[in-house]
């Protein structure tokens, strides 16, 4: 509920209870005595209700209290709303034991061989029927139209009310060269290289793509683009086969799953560049099984990055940052 639509409200469900139990015992003592208040708190909550609607609720001169007309129409009302909202808390938990009919998720390409598999299996524990899909095409639509469920993306979709969000990941972007181009040197000369061999991009439609364009013109480097690659493994195989080098992030080397004896993996030059990884899912809506993926998530992510960072990256290490 927005703030909005609560300052409307001229009650809470504690109110209503309050209320409730006025009616049934007659008196403002003996409904504090049975919700263990003081009758003042139970005077109060009355009063504030009957100020917010700028109604009476009680014939305070006759006892037991009386009910207006007005009070009697919120005693219907609350009574049903009340009923409902008991039956709430229970059905909430009841979600943690029943499976679900379908779960639709979606994974941005460059986590399809890490987690697709213990995701998936984690999955049909929890759901009749699910469809798991991988790729740049993963926008907000996807998620606000219902067409998937739950996203693992570059995306936090932090504008959008209405969803909950796990952080998964945080890496550094680096760079991918031939180590015949790179000549081992760290730091990088970024100007040096960008004159010898194209840089091989990711499209500048996707959020990595667009935060690479958007670094390079702070390092004030006019790059030409001519070649672009959706996905982590063509790309790095491109530079495997000598192409050229890339702007891309350990987790997409990891995806493309090559053998890296050739390649250099370097630092980026310039300020510092990351992505975030984040779970985002419709609140309330599939109960505790966002938060379980995310949690299943990272740790499989930390399981199966450590032996390729102390390995191919150690200086990487303090800011690769799970969960």
């Amino acid at each position: 509920m927005t703030g909005r639509q609560s300052e409307r409200l001229p009650f809470d469900f504690r109110s209503l209870e309050i209320f409730l139990a006025v009616c049934e015992t007659g008196a403002m003592g003996a409904a504090a005595r049975r919700l263990k208040l003081t009758q003042p708190a139970v005077s109060q909550a009355v009063a504030d209700i009957e100020q917010k609607t700028g109604v009476l609720l009680f014939d305070r001169g006759a006892r037991p209290l009386g009910l207006t007309r007005a009070g009697a129409v919120l005693q219907q009302r609350a009574a049903a709303l009340m009923e409902d909202a008991l039956q709430i808390p229970p059905m909430l938990r009841e979600m943690r034991h029943v499976r679900l009919p379908l779960v639709r998720i979606g994974l941005i390409d460059s986590l399809s061989r890490c987690l697709l598999k213990e995701l998936s299996v984690f999955l049909m524990s929890r759901a009749r029927k699910i469809s798991v899909v991988s790729g740049l095409a993963l926008q907000a639509t996807a998620l606000m139209n219902r067409r998937l469920d739950v996203v693992l993306s570059a995306e936090d979709l932090g504008e959008m009310d209405g969803l909950e969000r796990w952080p998964i990941l945080e890496e550094p972007f680096l760079i991918l060269c031939p180590q015949g181009l790179a000549n081992g040197a760290a730091p990088i000369d970024f100007e040096r290289l960008a004159r010898q061999a194209p840089l091989l991009r990711f499209p500048a439609r996707s959020k990595s793509g667009a935060e690479i364009d958007r670094h390079l013109k702070r390092m004030r480097l006019d790059v030409p683009r001519t070649e672009e690659f959706d996905t982590a493994y063509g790309l790095t195989a491109a530079v495997a086969a000598g192409l050229g080098w890339a702007i891309t992030t350990p987790l997409c080397i990891m995806e493309a799953g090559l053998p890296l004896e050739s390649l250099s993996i370097l630092p980026l030059p310039g300020p510092r560049m990351h992505r975030n990884i984040t779970l985002v899912a419709h609140e309330i809506e599939l109960g505790s099984l966002p938060s379980a993926l995310a949690y299943l998530a990272c740790n499989v992510l930390r399981e199966k990055s450590r032996p390729f960072i102390e390995r191919h990256c150690p200086w990487v290490d303090d800011q690769f940052v799970i969960g």
